[in-house]
């Protein structure tokens, strides 16, 4: 089952460019990572959010992304008690649909006019 984790960061003041670099460069290799956002959620907060192909695959590379946070550590500020993260993480219970596009809505209006004129023809011929 699909697993997700949500770390919140906050870096130190004039630090966000470098922050957001240090991700752009960064490479998870992990077995089993589906791929992630990087979310600004304040002037000086972030949070990066993972999807994995299952809560052991993101276990397992831990070590992994321990190693990338290494890497930008010297950016961050605290964030509460725990340190520089506040990390977060679960198996995903539900999906939400997003709504369609127009060029989508569109596609599937054209498909069911279609499907109704090969009806009509088919009907005449009879």
């Amino acid at each position: 089952m699909t697993a997700f984790n949500i770390v919140r960061f906050k870096v130190k003041p004039g630090r966000a460019r470098a922050f957001i670099n240090a991700h752009r460069g960064a490479r998870l290799g992990a077995r089993g990572f589906k791929g992630g956002v990087l979310v600004r959620t304040g002037a000086r907060t972030f949070c990066i959010i993972g999807e994995w192909s299952s809560f052991g695959a993101m276990a397992r590379a831990r070590p992994q992304m321990i190693s990338i946070l290494d890497t930008f550590r010297k950016h961050l500020a605290k964030v509460g008690p725990s340190g520089v993260t506040d990390p977060v993480s679960g198996q995903q219970v539900l999906k939400l649909r997003g709504s369609q596009s127009r060029r989508a809505q569109r596609k599937k209006t054209r498909r069911k006019v279609r499907r109704k004129s090969s009806r009509t023809r088919r009907k005449r011929r009879s």
